[in-house]
């Protein structure tokens, strides 16, 4: 048996830990590279890197590669913000063979693996914009320190209000679900330069067009 020490690489230089990873990006043919994928072809541990720099994105971004987001650090924020977005262009809640590139950020599988199925996934983001909702609601009773500008809506409660009307013009009933064309607003019923407020009672769902005709009448 030989007994041969395994290459230390904890007091390799930086440059030559980067160039390496180049390397491998290079030979890979690939702007970006994983930890799996560089513990497969690369010189040294990944652990070498992370000890180094901190984290495997910071590493990616010192040695100027694109970062690789892995369904581990994609944030709940993040999903349940590409959840509202297709929520929005439907029109109407998301199917599940829907939520896929290019139409969605993330795959329906990411949803399945942080919370257990798709369905699940879809309760815990409708359950985020009730209590965003309330907090907003509750918040709203306690006296503020400084004026907010009385037309600011929180894009919780903007979701909330589309949920309630149907994601469909409260006036004509134009809907993106229907026609692709339309763009759907948040308009005061009451307008604030007569004294409306923000609250969700006050709100409802115009297209475009009819905001812009409705202006600011009651």
């Amino acid at each position: 048996m030989n007994f041969i020490l395994s290459e230390y690489h904890r007091d390799v230089d930086s440059q030559e830990l980067l160039s390496d990873l180049r390397l491998v990006a290079k030979n890979l043919g690939k702007s970006r590279v994983t930890m799996a994928e560089y513990q497969s072809n690369g010189r040294f541990h990944p652990s070498t890197f992370i000890r180094r720099f901190g984290s495997w994105l910071k590493v990616l971004d010192i040695a100027g590669l694109e970062q690789t987001r892995t369904e581990m650090n994609i944030s709940e924020e993040d999903l349940f913000d590409n959840l509202e977005s297709i929520w929005r262009r439907l029109g109407r809640q998301p199917r599940y063979h829907e939520v896929c590139k290019p139409f969605s950020k993330y795959s329906n599988g990411t949803y399945c693996k942080r919370f257990g199925s798709f369905h699940k996934a879809l309760e815990a983001f409708v359950s985020s914009i009730r209590e965003s909702t309330a907090n907003v609601e509750v918040n709203s009773t306690k006296p503020q320190k400084s004026k907010k500008n009385p037309r600011s809506i929180n894009y919780r409660t903007r979701f909330k209000v589309l949920q309630r009307d149907g994601c469909k013009c409260c006036i004509c009933g134009a809907s993106p679900a229907i026609d692709s064309h339309v763009v759907l607003h948040i308009d005061h019923i009451i307008p604030v330069s007569k004294g409306g407020s923000s609250d969700i009672t006050n709100l409802q769902t115009l297209c475009s067009k009819c905001n812009l005709g409705k202006s600011n009448l009651m």
